[in-house]
This record gives structure tokens, sequence and C-alpha cells, in this order.
């Protein structure tokens, strides 16, 4: 292997106050981990933009910069439409509707949520599958770190995950959510600090964006234009799979259930808090296709080739950071990539030990155990959890983009999961049993077309993505309908605060500023979400 860089003592310098800054914020916080609560939900006390940072912060490891990267050089600027179709709505409506149901119940998880509306059985089959998805998906960010320092530097991709292991370990074990949102959000400004420089030179290079648009196929420089026949884009997919299959289930299936970003939410000091978090994200989501889809359309004209051969599409950052960053500040920019990539590890590794401890361990295997037992349990799982993603980062070096594996995971798992909780929330007559056929018939027939149907059916592997995601949330949803209208329904008493009809809706109306109410922030991004669609249209 030709080794890109020859790091300098400055470069491996950087490196090293990163690692032991991270470490010590996690020995610092070590001390404010008194209860179960501190540990798992850092104690519901962060002022809103502290959630809101870590909220949209735990999504910005290896899918917003070398899977997004990647994906806009496979696909062209429609790529951009994970953020703006398929995210940004689905934030909005998080935090309008969702956040009073999570905050509200004062429930520690998604999966306890679902034991509220539903049954013990649906909370343990959403349990073990987030448990599963959660350790795949931080496998992803250990092969990313280790593909970048392999490609970079020459080490090898054992040596990389290795060490990233070891130091999420040990910073997540020692301070629980509170060390990994604190290191969350200096990984933001970090990530931010470390990778702007390339779109910027890139640009300047290409002749900026109008030389740009020049340079790249005509079909990749549009989102909405090219959708009205799927051969029209490299996507594969038209109009109606990107609102039904992205915009709708596989964007609302993750941002309103997955418990990754859902759990930074819920550390909120109050409702209003808990409400506004999720819009910081939402508007900060507007933005990141600076750093994360615009350096892939830059490659595209500047390192042709990628996606061929043993040129994966994952090579478009690295080799982008070879190309601008000279010795004594690559440093820097394997600081950034680090960060990014440890942020979305170290959200799975929290979110993963909360989910085992409380509604696996707890629930299942020790029912007694004391408060202190449990924070003990939930270090022991964060060790468990990170050698186990050793292990499903191989799975990953499988995967020729990493943005197509995590969009199969997610359509697999998140989609039938929101028809689960759609009708769960807002259809009181959704039965506990119907709940539970419906989401594991849901997930058992998302896993049967991935095996069954070959991804060029649906045109591309996005594509079959999107559609897979589509079909598996319908079937729950028809098959959780079908069920409960033959099977008893809880009774009103049971289902106060667990619907959205039947919570209590003070707080949330609680008279505020206008220009600090949620609705108002809500309005704001919209019409700032339409502007962008209608300028890149």
């Amino acid at each position: 292997m030709t080794v890109i860089f020859q790091p300098t003592l400055v470069d491996y310098l950087i490196m090293a106050i990163y690692f032991a800054f991270v470490i010590f914020i996690g020995y610092l916080l070590r001390s404010r981990v008194k209860t179960s609560k501190d540990f798992f939900l850092s104690g519901r006390s962060n002022p809103s933009w502290i959630s809101g940072l870590a909220f949209i912060s735990a999504n910005m490891g290896a899918l917003e910069l070398m899977g997004m990267c990647a994906g806009a050089y496979e696909y062209g600027l429609i790529q951009i439409q994970f953020y703006w179709l398929g995210a940004v709505p689905a934030i909005l409506f998080l935090a309008l509707f969702m956040m009073p149901l999570y905050y509200g119940t004062k429930v520690r998880s998604v999966p306890e949520y679902l034991k509220l509306r539903y049954n013990e059985a649906t909370r343990g089959l959403n349990a073990l599958t987030f448990a599963i998805m959660t350790l795949l998906l931080s496998g992803i960010s250990m092969y990313a770190l280790a593909l970048i320092f392999n490609v970079l530097i020459g080490w090898s991709v054992h040596e990389s995950i290795i060490l990233s292991a070891l130091i999420i370990g040990v910073y997540v074990g020692l301070g629980g959510l509170t060390s990994s949102i604190y290191n969350e959000i200096i990984q933001f400004f970090l990530i931010w600090f470390g990778i702007i420089l390339l779109p910027l030179i890139g640009l300047n290079e290409v002749g900026g964006w109008n030389g740009l648009i020049n340079k790249i196929p005509e079909s990749f420089s549009h989102i909405w234009s090219v959708t009205t026949n799927p051969s029209q884009n490299a996507m594969g997919v038209d109009w109606l799979g990107m609102i039904l299959g992205l915009g709708f289930v596989l964007s609302f299936g993750y941002w309103c259930t997955d418990f990754l970003v859902i759990q930074r939410t819920l550390s909120a000091r109050n409702i209003k808090a808990a409400q506004k978090a999720p819009l910081i994200g939402g508007a900060i989501k507007l933005i990141l296709p600076i750093i994360a889809i615009l350096p892939g359309l830059i490659a595209l004209p500047l390192i042709p080739g990628l996606g061929t051969g043993d040129l994966s599409y994952n090579l478009a950052l690295p080799l982008l950071i070879k190309r601008y960053f000279p010795p004594g500040l690559i440093g820097l920019g394997l600081t950034a990539l680090m960060a990014g990539f440890m942020s979305g590890m170290s959200g799975n590794i929290t979110a993963f030990s909360t989910v085992w401890t409380d509604d696996l361990y707890q629930a299942y295997i020790n029912p007694k155990a004391s408060d202190k037992h449990l924070v003990w349990m939930g270090r022991v799982s964060v060790i468990a959890g990170v050698l186990i993603s050793i292990g499903t980062a191989y799975i990953a070096m499988s995967f020729p983009s990493i943005m197509d594996y995590m969009q199969a995971l997610f359509s697999i798992v998140n989609a039938p999961l929101f028809a689960t909780f759609l009708l769960g929330m807002f259809w009181k007559r959704t039965t506990p049993w119907g709940g539970f056929f419906g989401l594991i018939i849901g997930i058992l027939s998302g896993i049967t077309i991935f095996a069954l149907i070959p991804s060029s059916y649906f045109g591309s592997v996005m594509a079959a993505n999107i559609w897979r995601a589509w079909w598996a949330w319908l079937i729950c949803f028809v098959v959780t309908i079908s069920i409960s209208l033959i099977t008893k329904p809880k009774k009103n008493e049971e289902l106060k605060g667990a619907v959205y009809s039947m919570i209590e809706k003070g707080e949330i109306r609680a008279k505020l500023p206008w220009y600090s109410r949620p609705i108002t922030w809500a309005v704001g991004i919209t019409i700032c979400l339409i502007i962008v669609n209608i300028i890149f249209f």
C-alpha cells in the first residue's frame, strides 16, 4: 500500500492532544455520575442548545462526513435530499408532536415508551433489534475511521479500529451520556473547523459554483427536476419514491424513533428545551451540505475513477484531504475526521448501553437490580458494546458505500417501527398485539425483500433501500391496523400520556415570547427549507 502522507511530529501532537482531552472530559465528569439517571440521561439537566448540538452531532459521524461525501460522488446533488427532504421535516415533526410524548412520559428509552403504549413483548422486540442495529452502526464508524488512517498515513485497519475502540470505551465508560454529549459538542465545532477548508479551496480550484456545475453531469446538478423519471438520475428513483421512501418513511423512521438521537433530547432540562433541541438541529441540517455534500461534488472532476476496481466511493473525502492539506496541517484534518467518527460511534454506544441495561438486562435478567448496580452494568455494557463493534466493523468493510449500508439497516429496522409509532401515538384503537405483530412482520418483510430481490431490480442500491423502506412501513401499517381491529385495545386510563390526544398540554402551551416559541422556530426553518429547494430545483 502507498502511504499518502508522512505525518510530522506536529500532526501526531495534535491528534494526541485531542485523544487526551476527550479522555480527560470523561474523567472530570465521572464524579457527576451518581445515579442511573445521570449515566443514561445526563440527569435531565441540559439547556436546549447543549441538547440540540448533541442531537445533531450524534448523527454527524461516518454518515455526515465520509458517507454523504461518497453518496454525492456516486449520485450527485440529489444526495442532498437526505438532509432537506430526509431530515428537516421529520425533525420539525419530532419537536412539535413527539417530544411532548417522549418527555412527558418520563421514559428513559424508546423501547420503554413502547412498553407503556403497547406491551412488554413490543418493548423487548424493539430493544433487541435496536441493540443489534446500533452495534452494526458503531462498527461503521470504526471502519470509516480505520479507512481514513489506512489511506492517509498508512496505519493498518486493525490498529486504527483498536485505537478508536479504546478511546470511546474509556470516555463513555467514565462519564456516560454526559461525557458523550460534552465531547459531541466539542467534536461538532472541531468538524466544522477542520473540514470547511475543503469546499472553500476546492470551489476555488474548479472555478466557483458555476465552474463546478459545468464540470459535472447535468443530472448531477439538480435535486427535483431529475426525478420525473428514474432514468434521469444516478440514484434511479422518481419523485414518488423520493417522497414516500425517503421523505416519509426513512426520514421519520430515523429521526422520530431512533433512540440514538432521541436520547440527546431527553437530556434537556424541561419540555420546552426538549422541543427546541431538535429545532436547533434542524436549522443546522440546512447548512450541513456545505461540508458533507459539496466536497463529494468537487471530487467528481478532480478525482475521477472512484467506484471502479479497488477505488471505493468512500475514498472521496480522504483523497480530497490528501489533495489540499499539506504536511503539518494533516493533523487538523485527521483530528476533525476522528471527531466525526468517534462522535457517531459514542452516540451508538451510549444508546446501546441504555437500551441493554434498562430494556433488556433490568427487564428480563435482573429486575431487582439496585440503581448503583445499573450504573455498573451500564459501564460494563459500554465495554461489551465496543468489543462487539470491533467485529461489526469488519462487516462494514464488505459494502462499497457506507451510506448504502446504513440506509439498508434503517429500511429494515426503523421503517416499520415508524408505522408502529405513528399508529400508537395518534390512534387510540391500536392494540398491544396489533403493535407487536405489525412490527415483527414489518421487520421480517424488510429482511425478506433485502434477501430475495436484488438491488438491480430497483435501479440502484439506494433506490432499493428507499423502496424497501416504503414496503416494510406499509406492511407493518396494514398488519397493525388489521390485527388491532380484531383484538382488545387498552383502556383509556392506561393510555393517558402515551397518546397525543391524551397528554397534558399545560406546559406545552405555556406562554412564551413569540420569538421563543417552538412553532415560530419551526415556521422559520420551513421557510428556509422551501427557499433552498426552489434554488436547487
